[in-house]
């Protein structure tokens, strides 16, 4: 298994003015950092993947969708934009050297309409992820999807329900993100989760519960660690927590108080215990 670590716990968008943080990453034993991209147009890829291949690290990316982007919006117009958004942003994926770009790439985060999913957002869902699969084999890209909690979006919830959503998207290249923290909300069984999973299974999150240091609260990390063995996951382990105070990123998230004596200690202490729970099997 490879390492990750998510770099919102230092800043809200990385770019090259970033490029610093890398050392201490890699000396710290990551094998590799997740990048958040927002803005494929501004995204400056050439310079983070010189920076990336300097300090011998590989990366994944991630992404929301803003508020005016929504793979499922009622608003034909807005699906029109919204897909030609995610071909632009599988591209600068490709560009800054990624294979995976992760997130709950479907609606906005926080876009809580007061109301259960709609079969209509749910056939625009599949057929939007459809209609990207030829640019995601193109490019050599795959999109792991990630179902949040209820408190975050109504769309996608369950191990269950991404599972159906890949299913009728019926494409290589299209699978899930499961996050450990979501899905400590969401499912009576996290480890019976990642089972349910395993076969669309692209990429994980492994965070705590509170989104403190890996391994200091109740998550059922033994369980989920037999899980992925049964299954011979070989991906990314990744840690995503939130820096303290990133403005509206910190909002998002829900960080309203000093989870650990500092957000490194979340990566550096995490990478240990990840590392050392891998080494038990």
């Amino acid at each position: 298994m490879k390492f990750g670590v998510n770099t919102f716990i230092w800043t809200a968008d990385f770019n090259a003015s970033h490029l610093p943080l890398l050392p201490p990453i890699k000396a710290a034993g990551f094998d590799g950092v997740e990048i958040s991209l927002f803005n494929p147009a501004a995204y400056a890829a050439s310079a983070i993947r010189t920076g990336l291949e300097q300090n011998a690290l590989e990366c994944t990316v991630c992404s929301v969708l803003s508020p005016d982007v929504s793979m499922i919006s009622e608003d034909a117009a807005t699906r029109r934009r919204s897909r030609t958004h995610m071909r632009d942003c599988v591209k600068r994926v490709a560009e800054v050297g990624a294979k995976i770009l992760a997130g709950p790439l479907y609606s906005p985060v926080g876009y809580l309409p007061g109301r259960r999913r709609t079969e209509d957002e749910w056939s625009w869902a599949v057929e939007a992820y459809r209609d990207l699969g030829p640019v995601l084999a193109e490019y050599g890209v795959t999109v792991a999807i990630e179902p949040l909690n209820r408190f975050e979006t109504y769309f996608l919830n369950t191990a269950a329900d991404a599972v159906r959503l890949c299913d009728e998207i019926g494409h290589p290249n299209v699978g899930i993100l499961f996050d450990t923290f979501h899905a400590n909300i969401e499912e009576k069984d996290v480890a019976r989760a990642y089972r349910t999973v395993a076969r669309h299974l692209k990429h994980v999150h492994t965070c705590e519960n509170d989104r403190g240091t890996p391994g200091t609260g109740h998550v059922d990390w033994p369980g989920v660690f037999a899980a992925l063995r049964e299954m011979e996951y070989d991906g990314w382990l990744t840690i995503e927590s939130f820096g303290f105070a990133l403005g509206e990123l910190s909002a998002a998230a829900s960080i309203w108080r000093d989870i650990e004596t500092s957000p490194e200690r979340i990566a550096y202490d995490g990478v240990k215990f990840l590392r050392e729970s891998v080494q038990r099997r």
